[in-house]
């Protein structure tokens, strides 16, 4: 039976179950049953974050994780205080003592006083030991309780403490003599010991009385079900071997000496040093190995249970100086056992470990040393060892038993040979099969790269153990299979038989690609870079060999998985879970009645701990296969990293043996490794990624693409192209889904307190793929209410639709903190999945619009507050062909009218920039031009034969160790050089025109000085970064080329990030002397000196040179005259012909028909294109166009083109400072000389004068209550302006007293404005404050906004509605008043559109709209307006007045004389009074008039009754 290794542990002693959840380890040596466990278990109860995997659930409640280490991290400092009260011992063995105590935790000592002659001392005295050590340092010291006599006899007391208090309170230890094991209690000691932390006070208990704190038996200090009497039992562990050791050793001695003599072999000392409950035991050291034998095995002698439960076992490197630890391995003892014959006793292997640490960088001093000491997670894997641990129970009556630490030899593993054949065979095969393993990983994204690393080129690197390692990995296949296969030839045969002639010829010779090419990242936003992994996603492969453990992974899996289950349905909510009915889950009610009956025990709810007991129970100690690791490399060094289990990627045909993520889309995000990841600067994402992975034996490869987004094409090498199973180097998708993210942030609460003055300036910044947005900043705030939209268009998405649907990617969502000074502070960040809507579902609930849901913020490993926001995410609809249609001419109910066509761009008013627009919005077909990035980029930096190599210096001083690259770089060599065997092939010596003493560099022009006339074209910059402290600049175009330095400083462009220069520069140069061009923009200061913004630098050289003929682009069409002029000197047919003859290639041959014959190809052109010199130019251009068809000779020529080139700041290398759109034409000067410069200066606004004429109103709701008349009415008046000149609104008169909602002005509004016609903007110019030195311009959409509004003379006027139309584009206004409708606000589409820029004047009725309580719109009046557009010189020959004013007045409105109804109709008046107003006021005030009379006469004629009744008695 094989060894189980998932089990947990619990020991059975007699009748007692014990389960030694309280047991510790140390390093110290264990004088007493007092072990480091009383640190450990309380730091666990106080610290489930940093020792998770320490703790045991079923003590651990919710109030015990609220501990004062709720936020410490594994390698930072912690102060924990351990306080001992000695108070008193009883019944130690002896006659005539002096007994004193020895408290003595870690490496600290202190003594009490003596007590003189009594075997019964009472101390009370208190102890103080201070710490601040990482935590795995401090779980490591031991605490050690010694009674001692003038004699020199020592007592040891042997506890673990274990409370939720934190403390052991009045308990009696019990003294036992180490060095006589068979001897019985030599006393007790009664002590007090707590751990405190910051803020936490030490609990006195209810105290009891003196009889129960006198019963000893009943208050030992012993974990509960540990009975007082233990045996004494060995523990045995065996080290066999260790392999995959660091390839150089980090010791500086060992580096001197192979820098000195020279040595040359292997550097690395092992052994390995086990440390067990305070004693510790080392094997031999192995000189000069990478993969030690040793064969050997340590025995401790403990008792059992033990009070420690961890063994630390590590590989070390022997060197005179100091020993450093290669790597460090833990096994809890609790998570190992094996059914015995007494008990279940701690069993494992033999197995391998797998030990992890620092980064194999081989550097002198490793900044990560401590990783190798176990403290922190490891980054890196750092070697395996071979090993077993066994425990035998011992008999108590051998006197010759000792505690001692032994060392000895033990037969190596395939040499022992118990009885049985079955036995042998076991312990041959008991680290398994050897089999190959293969991982499969693909990058679908990376972003959320920090600024800090985004200005080189990034690639990943993934690793499995050390195959995948650029440094020092494995690669060769039979090289590892030997290294793998054991000590003897026969395992080595063996591995070479089981690799089939099948799998070697479908591989191919397969080699593994561990890394993605270096890609340089794009720019997200301020904070983070973004790799452009858009339709094409890196794949890395990885052949591995291990042994196959893969059933205990399996095993592993399928438990992970039940306690997800039990999880969901058992903890969460108290309920069944995640409405999952009783019926479908008929085993919940007995898991929940257990729970119950379990916690009703212990005193506690089970289900508190359920979480975290299942995933200790999941986890598996023996697991062979080592942890994956993802690496995120900058210019060859290591960043960030991520690290995933191997069981969790792990493949099986079984669906619950398979890895939780196996062949799925997981995102990841990458953290610095170390001490560097600690703190503030370890809540920064380092990089978020998408990854795809897969993991399993390569022979089942077959499926492990099965996960991935469907709708892709692999890319494979060469090698593989024809084999099916062949991994990718890449994935191009080639289908891709556009959605639009909708993220509403409504609120936070309880945020981080970021300022002094204890509130924040928060606002949050939303990542959804590679793009980012951020909310509005509130000030003096925890709980900011945003209330906020934020949209994220055309955000594509790669694979199919169902698939986004079911797992949409994560948004992550981050708080900053707003500082006047300096970067914002991050505050904490969350998580969220959109709600997804594809295009064929309807927005309607239940799903949608979504709730806002609250998620946790949190800040490092602390909790920083809440967020309430929603999320969705609408798939948009393919969008097809919009076609030109016809469209109907009519008012808006109108129905027929006649039909009116598109009208085509008038060809006088098209410039430069009408081209230059129309190739941005793709909107026109007259020249479209191509936009591109650099250049370079396209054509492979030019280099198609000469090259440029940079010419660096030699270091200078220490300082130049850390020098750049570029800092050195001193010159460039340009030049080709090209191998070749002579003589040369036939083709090319008879070629016409062949010089044997060029070889074959045939064609090569002269390198001799020559005369260039350069000239620069600067379009704009766009995304500047600003320079000012008012966020803007003030930038200018600086151009240096050789002595050639131009300022345009006196042209700077004021407080703008976007500027369009429009400028050009004519520059002569001479190559090669000066051919690197250099384009700056400054910001122009009015004191100091101008600051550089950011530049670009063009090799002229390079492209002079190039067969890619990038002196001057290409245009697509060939014009003699206009905006679109011809601008090279040399016409296409010259060009054609030059090209033939140097390319030798025959042709250009021009026949009818528009043909053109070239090296045996027929080109056909336009034939309806009409020039002087015929079609013949035309045809030449079409084929100058499709030249890198032509055969050997062709390629592709550089077409006419705008560059968009990135500013850099050599102060801020790497990171774009913004964008300059530009390209540069060369012209030799030995040629004719080209025409002028195109003028691409920016456009001019024209002025123009609108005039607005409101005449009438109609049906406007009515505000008032008129107070005599009762009647509904409004005091009307227009207001209107043209959108961006606000402070130019313009009202009407009043119409005073409308009681039909119609009103009556004649008036006229002028509105003077700029326009850009091209561009349909607006430009104003105005100055941003008083202290502005000059004015800035702002272009806006021509609009003009038209409102209603009723008067009041006390109050502030009342808005009724209002309407905006476009200049451009605006509904034709309806013929009357009931023609208007909403239809012309809500269905423009619809309806005929005109343009008062084409129109001129325009009349008729709009309508005013407002939103009602349900937010829907609303006609709330109807206006009749007249729009009359004019130039200026139109405006100055035909004056008019404003309002009704000269010049050209108009009719002063007939309004009826509503305004005194009251006093000209005074009975009307009077009747709504009485009869409406006070009806009930006045029936009420007669009615009491008539009861007050009624008592008056009552009372005056009661006496007289009186009177008159006593005389007739």
């Amino acid at each position: 039976m094989e060894p189980s290794a998932g089990r947990p542990m619990d020991y059975q002693v007699g009748d007692n179950t014990v389960s030694p959840t309280t047991a510790h380890r140390g390093e110290d040596i264990l004088q007493v049953l007092w072990s480091a466990a009383l640190l450990l278990e309380v730091l666990n109860l106080l610290n489930p974050t940093c020792v998770s995997k320490h703790c045991d659930a079923q003590y651990v409640s919710s109030k015990d994780v609220l501990g004062w280490f709720g936020c410490c991290t594994i390698g930072h400092g912690i102060s924990p205080q351990v306080s001992i009260t000695i108070i008193e011992a009883r019944q130690l063995v002896g006659l005539n003592m002096d007994p004193v105590v020895c408290v003595e935790v870690g490496e600290e000592k202190k003594y009490t006083s003596m007590k003189e002659s009594t075997n019964c001392p009472y101390y009370n005295e208190y102890f103080v030991f201070d710490f601040h050590v990482p935590p795995d340092v401090m779980f490591d010291k031991i605490i050690k309780l010694s009674v001692s006599e003038r004699a020199g006899i020592a007592l040891f007391s042997d506890l673990v403490l274990w409370l939720p208090e934190h403390q052991f309170y009045h308990k009696w230890a019990i003294l036992s003599d180490p060095e006589d094991l068979t001897a019985g209690l030599k006393g007790y000691l009664k002590c007090d010991i707590a751990v405190v932390g910051k803020g936490d006070n030490i609990k006195t208990p209810h105290k009891a009385n003196e009889t129960e704190e006198d019963d000893i038996e009943g208050n030992l200090l012993l974990p509960d079900g540990v009975p007082p009497e233990r045996q004494w039992a060995r523990f045995y562990i065996k080290i066999y071997r260790a392999e995959g050791l660091p390839r150089m050793n980090t010791s500086i001695m060992a580096n001197v000496k192979k820098a000195l003599i020279g040595e040359n072999k292997d550097l690395v000392d092992p052994y390995v040093q086990v440390a067990f409950a305070g004693q510790k035991g080392k094997t031999s050291v192995q000189k000069s190995s990478y993969e030690p034998l040793w064969n050997e095995q340590i025995i401790f002698t403990e008792m059992f249970p033990p009070l420690c439960k961890r063994i630390k076992i590590q590989i070390r490197d022997s060197d005179k100086v100091n020993d450093v630890a290669i790597g460090t391995h833990f096994i809890d003892l609790r998570k190992i056992s094996n059914e015995g014959d007494k008990g279940y006793l701690p069993t494992f292997g033999p197995a391998w470990v797998n030990m992890y640490g620092s980064t194999r960088n081989y550097t002198l001093m490793d900044e990560h040393q401590e990783l190798n000491e176990g403290l922190g997670e490891g980054v890196s894997f750092r070697a395996r060892l071979l090993m077993s641990l066994a425990v035998e129970i011992l008999d108590t009556t051998n006197p010759e038993i000792n505690s001692s630490t032994e060392v000895g030899l033990i037969s190596p593993l395939e040499e022992i040979k118990p009885p049985g054949s079955k036995t042998i065979r076991f312990l041959k095969n008991c680290t398994g099969k050897m089999e190959e393993f293969f991982l499969f990983g693909a990058f679908l994204e990376a972003t959320m790269i920090d600024r800090k690393i985004g200005d080189k080129p990034i690639n990943f690197e993934v690793t499995i153990g050390n195959y995948g390692n650029q440094i020092d990995g494995m690669t060769k296949p039979v090289l590892r299979r030997k290294k793998e296969g054991g000590d003897g030839d026969e395992e080595e045969s063996e591995l070479l038989h089981n690799s089939s002639e099948d799998e070697a010829d479908e591989d191919g010779e397969m080699v593994s690609v561990s890394s993605s090419q270096p890609m340089k990242p794009l720019v997200t936003d301020r904070n983070y870079f973004h790799l452009p992994y858009f339709e094409k996603k890196p794949c890395i492969y990885i052949k591995s060999w291990w042994q196959d453990q893969r059933r205990r992974l399996y095993n592993a899996n399928i438990m992970d998985k039940i306690a997800d289950k039990l999880v969901s349905t058992c903890w969460g909510g108290r309920e069944l879970g995640h409405g999952v009915s009783h019926e479908e889950h008929p085993g919940s009610l007995r898991i929940s009645a257990a729970c119950h009956k379990a916690g009703t025990n212990h005193g506690r709810d089970p289900l508190d701990s359920l979480p975290d007991r299942s995933l200790w129970f999941c986890s598996q100690p023996q697991h062979t296969i080592p942890d994956i690791f993802i690496w995120m490399m900058s210019n060859n060094k290591r960043i960030a990293y991520a690290r995933v289990p191997s069981k969790d990627i792990l493949y099986s045909i079984v669906d619950e043996e398979m890895g939780k993520d196996c062949a799925k889309v997981k995102t990841v995000f990458l953290k610095l490794p170390g001490k560097r990841g600690f703190g503030p600067a370890g809540w920064t994402v380092q990089a978020k990624m998408e990854i795809y992975l897969w993991l399993g034996l390569n022979k089942q490869r077959k499926d492990f693409l099965s996960g991935l987004p469907c709708g892709f094409e692999e890319k494979k090498t060469t090698r593989g192209q024809n084999l099916p199973s062949f991994p990718p180097i890449s994935l191009l998708y080639n289908k891709k889904q556009v959605f639009q993210l909708r993220a509403h942030m409504y609120q936070a609460r309880s945020l981080f307190a970021a300022d002094s003055s204890g509130l924040s300036d928060p606002f949050a910044r939303v990542f959804f793929t590679s793009q980012s947005q951020c909310t509005e900043v509130l000030n003096e705030t925890l709980c900011p209410t945003w209330d906020q939209l934020l949209v994220f268009d055309n955000v594509e998405l790669y694979g199919e639709a169902h698939e986004m649907r079911d797992d949409p990617p994560i948004i992550v969502i981050e708080i900053y903190d707003q500082d006047t000074v300096g970067k914002a502070d991050f505050m904490g960040r969350t998580f969220a999945k959109p709600v997804v809507k594809m295009s064929d579902e309807q927005y309607c609930p239940p799903r949608f619009p979504p709730q806002l849901e609250y998620y946790q913020i949190y800040r490092g490993n602390s909790t920083a507050g809440d967020l309430l926001a929603a999320f969705e995410l609408l798939q948009v609809p393919a969008k097809e062909k919009e076609k030109k249609k016809k469209k109907k001419k009519g008012g808006g109910g109108g129905g027929g009218g006649e039909e009116i066509e598109e009208e085509e761009p008038d060809e006088s008013m098209l410039d430069w920039w009408s081209k230059y627009f129309a190739s941005i919005e793709t909107m026109k077909e007259v020249g479209a031009e191509q936009r591109s990035g650099e250049l370079e980029a396209e054509f492979d930096n030019f280099e198609d034969w000469l090259h440029t190599f940079n010419l660096l210096r030699g270091k200078i001083g220490d300082n130049d160790d850390n020098a750049t690259e570029e800092e050195r770089i001193v010159g460039r060599f340009k030049g080709s050089m090209c191998v070749y065997k002579v003589p040369l092939p036939d083709d090319i010596t008879k070629e016409a025109g062949y010089d044997p003493t060029f070889g074959m560099f045939q064609g090569i022009p002269s390198n001799d000085p020559i005369n260039v006339l350069v000239r620069v074209y600067i379009v704009r910059a766009t995304d500047l970064h600003p320079a000012d402290i008012n966020g803007k600049a003030d930038p200018y175009i600086a151009i240096k080329l050789g002595k050639t330095d131009i300022k345009d400083k006196e042209n700077y462009i004021s407080k703008q990030l976007n500027p369009v220069f429009g400028k050009s520069f004519d520059i002569e140069a001479t190559f090669p002397m000066e051919s690197m061009l250099t384009v700056a923009v400054y910001d122009w200061d009015l004191v100091g000196t101008d600051d550089l913004i950011g530049e670009t630098k063009i090799d002229l050289e390079n492209r002079y040179y190039s067969k890619h003929r990038a002196t001057c682009g290409v245009s697509q069409t060939y014009s003699i005259h206009g905006y679109n002029i011809w601008r090279d000197p040399m016409k296409p047919s010259q060009i054609l012909s030059k090209l033939c003859k140097e390319g030798k290639v025959d042709g250009p041959h021009f026949g009818p028909g528009g043909r053109v014959k070239v090296a045996n190809r027929v080109y056909t052109g336009p034939t309806e294109i009409e020039d002087e010199n015929g079609t013949y130019e035309h045809l030449a251009l079409t084929v100058l166009r499709h030249w890198e068809d032509v055969p050997r000779a062709g390629c592709k020529l550089v077409p006419e083109h705008v560059e968009t080139r990135p500013l850099l700041n050599p102060d801020k290398p790497g990171i774009e400072q913004g964008r300059l759109e530009m390209w540069v034409d060369m012209f030799p000067m030995d040629m004719p000389a080209p025409g002028p410069a195109i003028d691409i200066s920016p456009r001019k606004p024209k002025k123009y004068e609108l005039r607005v004429i409101v005449w009438n109103t109609d049906e406007v709701i009515l505000e008032d209550d008129d107070y005599f008349t009762g009647e509904k009415s409004s005091d009307i008046f227009v207001r209107g302006w043209l959108k961006g000149q606000q402070e130019d609104k313009q009202d009407t008169d009043v119409h005073y007293h409308s009681l039909t909602g119609e009103g009556n002005f004649n008036w006229r509004y002028i509105f003077p404005f700029d326009y850009l016609m091209a561009e349909e903007k607006i430009v104003i110019s105005k100055k941003e404050s008083m202290f502005s030195w000059d004015e800035t311009e702002y272009k806006i959409p021509a609009r003009l906004t038209l409102q209603v509004w009723d008067a009041d003379h006390f109050s502030a006027d009342d808005f009724l509605g209002a309407i905006e139309l476009d200049l451009n584009r605006f509904p034709r206004g309806a013929k009357t008043s009931k023609q208007c409708s909403l239809e012309m606000v809500t269905n423009e589409a619809e309806l005929p559109m005109v343009s008062i820029f084409k129109q001129k004047r325009v009349k008729g009725w709009w309508p005013f709209v407002a939103r009602d309580e349900n937010d829907e719109l609303e006609i709330t009046g109807k206006v009749e307006a007249e729009l009359h557009l004019l130039t200026a010189e139109e405006a100055e020959k035909s004056p008019a007045g404003l309002a009704r004013n000269e010049p050209d007045p108009l009719e002063k409105p007939n309004r009826p004389d509503t305004s005194f109804i009251w006093f000209l109709n005074p009975l009307k008046s009077i009747k709504y009074l009485i009869c409406t107003r006070y009806k009930w006021l006045i029936i009420k005030i007669v009615l009491a008039l008539l009861l007050l009379i009624m008592v008056a006469l009552f009372l005056y004629s009661m006496p007289g009754y009186m009177s008159g009744g006593s005389a007739r008695g």
